[in-house]
């Protein structure tokens, strides 16, 4: 089985399509981090993000055309993708035409196992402290060096958590608990931010009330 740790930059949030690809198997050690040309412009608010221009990759290869897609293709075929927010990078790859058989969702597991106030890839990079030089934000191959220290933090929290000795187990814990919906016990938005559920209900059920309608 590979294991793909990934991430992707892309020409937006909608129909996005690939930028940058940074992958690592970590069954065969192989580590890709590459540019292409998409297909469709990248809008202003994805350069903001990644900093990456249209001409910063006008002479790339298609994404389709190059020898990576057939080479991912391959992995894919008996391999779990690892992404932080896997459901975008997924659709992501199956916009450019990729089938993701299995995929784990750091986000979704961190959400699960651990108890924090934010649950971004860099706010857990920082309080967890992991361990992983210094890599730039929002570069692919960079949140893919703090998206590995992640998961193996995150493996063996699962592992503690549900008393698991066997890899191949945790993997497939990781798998179910990606597909097992979060309790949100915390307001992360709104006047109320911060506050739980529980204690809105108290104080203003009303607010409550009109978001669950809304």
């Amino acid at each position: 089985m590979n294991i793909l740790i990934l991430d992707t930059e892309t020409t937006d949030l909608e129909r996005a399509r690939l930028v940058q690809l940074a992958y690592k198997n970590l069954t065969t050690g192989t580590l890709v981090n590459e540019y292409f040309k998409p297909p469709v412009p990248i809008s202003f608010g994805s350069m903001a993000v990644h900093h990456i221009t249209n001409d910063m990759v006008r002479e790339k290869p298609a994404f389709q055309e190059s020898t990576h897609f057939e080479q991912l293709a391959d992995f894919l075929k008996d391999g779990v993708v690892v992404a932080h927010n896997a459901p975008f990078d997924v659709s992501v790859l199956v916009n450019e035409g990729l089938q993701v058989p299995a995929h784990i969702d750091t986000l979704r597991v961190a959400r699960h196992v651990l108890s924090s106030p934010q649950y971004s890839l860099q706010y857990l990079r920082y309080s967890l402290g992991l361990s992983v030089g210094e890599v730039v934000a929002h570069d692919a191959l960079g949140d893919i060096t703090v998206l590995e220290a992640l998961f193996a933090h995150l493996k063996h929290r699962v592992a503690e958590k549900f008393g698991l000795t066997d890899d191949a187990e945790n993997i497939k814990k990781m798998i179910a608990l990606t597909q097992t919906p979060v309790l949100l016990t915390t307001l992360a938005f709104g006047k109320y931010r911060g506050k739980t559920y529980e204690e809105v209900a108290r104080t203003d059920r009303g607010y409550l009330e009109w978001l669950f309608n809304s």
